[in-house]
This record gives C-alpha cells, sequence and structure tokens, in this order.
C-alpha cells in the first residue's frame, strides 16, 4: 500500500520573525494544501534553518510541536518530519513523540528518519556530530528501536550506541503501528537501510539519477529477500510557477520510477491549487 504520492515539504517559513503570523503562515499552507488534495505535509527537524532556507536568524519551529499543531488544523493529511537527524533525538523519546503525534492526529503520522548532516548547527548546539560511519550505524540502532516500539508496548534494545530495557510505548499507535521513511540516496548504506527497515523513502535529482537510485533500491530488497514493491518510492520535485514545465518533470519522475513526489515551498494558494491539479492528474487516488 503507498505510503503517500502527493507530499508538501514546508522547508522554509520565510526570512522574518513576526511572531504567531510565522506559525499561521505555515499552517494556512498546510490546509490550503489539503483543500488541493496533497495527502502528506512535511517540515524540516533542524534546529536552525540553514544557509539555503535563510540562514540561522530565520525562523525554525521544533518540529514535532509544529506537527502537533497542524494536526489540529489538518484532518486528512499525513504528517512527519523531513527527516529527523538521527543525532537529534534520544532513539526512545524520538519514538514518544511519533506516537503522541500519531494519537493527537487520529493515526496521521509517519516517521521520517536520516543520518543528519548540518555538522554548523550540530556545532552551534552543543550536538554531538559523529563520524558518519558512527551516525549510520546509529540510525540503523534507531530504526531497530524505534520499529520494536512502534510495534509492540514494551521493548528492549541493546546496541552499541544506544539501548532501551523494558521501555514502554503507550498510548499504542492509532493503526497498530506508523509507517517508517527513511530519506537520502546514498546507495551504501541508505538504501540497504530502506530495503531493510523501511516502509517508504524519498530521494533528490532527476529522472535519470532517480531511476538510478530505484534500480540501487530494488538490488538491495533483491539481496536482504524484500518485496521492492512494499516500499512507497517519492523523490523531491521543485515548485514551479510554469504548470506545464511541472506537470511534465512529475511524469518524468513517475516514469523513473517514482510513486510520489514531496514538493518544496512554502506556496500560495493559486499554486497550491494548479500543482495539486497536476499531481491529481499523474498521481491520483485509486479508483
Amino acid at each position: 500500500m503507498t505510503v503517500f504520492k502527493r507530499g508538501l515539504h514546508l522547508g522554509s517559513y520565510g526570512t522574518v520573525d513576526d511572531g504567531t503570523a510565522v506559525f499561521e503562515r505555515a499552517a494556512a499552507c498546510a490546509v490550503g494544501a489539503e483543500e488541493a488534495g496533497f495527502d502528506a505535509i512535511s517540515v524540516p527537524d533542524h534546529v536552525h534553518q540553514n544557509g539555503t532556507g535563510g540562514g540561522p536568524t530565520s525562523p525554525m519551529f521544533e518540529a514535532y510541536t509544529l506537527l502537533g499543531a497542524l494536526a489540529m488544523r489538518t484532518t486528512r493529511v499525513k504528517l512527519y518530519a523531513l527527516v529527523s537527524p538521527v543525532t537529534l533525538r534520544n532513539p526512545g523519546l524520538l519514538a514518544k513523540a511519533v506516537t503522541t503525534l500519531d494519537v493527537i492526529s487520529g493515526g496521521r503520522a509517519l516517521l521520517g528518519l536520516g543520518a543528519a548532516w548540518d555538522v554548523d548547527e550540530h556545532a552551534a548546539y552543543d550536538i554531538e556530530f559523529p563520524p558518519t560511519g558512527e551516525r549510520f550505524d546509529r540510525l540503523e540502532e534507531t530504526l531497530s528501536i524505534c520499529t520494536s516500539l512502534i510495534e509492540q508496548l514494551q521493548s528492549t534494545f541493546a546496541g552499541e550506541h544506544h539501548r532501551v530495557t523494558n521501555a514502554y510505548n503507550s498510548p499504542r499507535p492509532i493503526r497498530g503501528s506508523i509507517p517508517i521513511l527513511v530519506g537520502g540516496g546514498g546507495e551504501k548504506r541508505t538504501l540497504d537501510l530502506v530495503a531493510r527497515y523501511a516502509d517508504a523513502c524519498n530521494v533528490f535529482g532527476d529522472a535519470e539519477t532517480v531511476r538510478h537510485k530505484f534500480d540501487v533500491l530494488r538490488a538491495h530488497c533483491e539481496r536482504v529477500g524484500r518485496d521492492y514493491d512494499e516500499i512507497t518510492r517519492t523523490a523531491f520535485a521543485p515548485a514551479s510557477k510554469d504548470p506545464v514545465k511541472f506537470e511534465s518533470q512529475i511524469v518524468a519522475l513517475a516514469e523513473a520510477g517514482a510513486q510520489g513526489v514531496v514538493v518544496q515551498g512554502m506556496l500560495d494558494a493559486e499554486s497550491l491549487q494548479a500543482i495539486g491539479a497536476a499531481l491529481m492528474r499523474v498521481f491520483p487516488d485509486p479508483a
């Protein structure tokens, strides 16, 4: 079953801190996206904004607080962080956060995870930023712990970096489980972790790159005995003011194997409607 098809990523909240208006703009965009046919809303999980989004002085919400608030303004869209850096939270606390979101939203949470990349952010907030190999080791342990706590009331796991001992996760997820998305296109470890743990993935690149990434994922699935078609495959799609160009772009991604896309940007109502209509044509709901 496809986890989602038509995602919107609120990657930046603008460059001006004008109090509650910052949140109201984000909430209005989420509501407008839902009305335009988007079926998933994601937010960044960072402590401050990076350079491409306006820099550290620009507004950046704590992800799960914001997602809980958006759950109160929306009714249908899936809600998740794209993605939570493995360095930012203890795995047990992360499992509790996403389960809380799931209960608040009536079963609409996803868990997005990645290996972390923003070294400057970590240095600014005194968050440990281990070498690449260790971050991926931590990501695998976090996937194990979160999967266990999501699927079971009580869990025990002991790894090299993380452990839980007779840890409870109550209240339980509304539908008994929460889909997990692993973000990134690293061919050696990221896509291997997708094949072994994830219900969905999200990759970057043009259609040719996306096709190649999915071919690598298929090979990992074959190696570990996983059904490739169990994994929802999505790709980022930059928003465009040209609806013909945008639709051509997402058609190419669909032909490359994407079952859905994530559009980036805080879009105005008119753009949401135009892009949402194109998404519905290329990635429709089942009849």
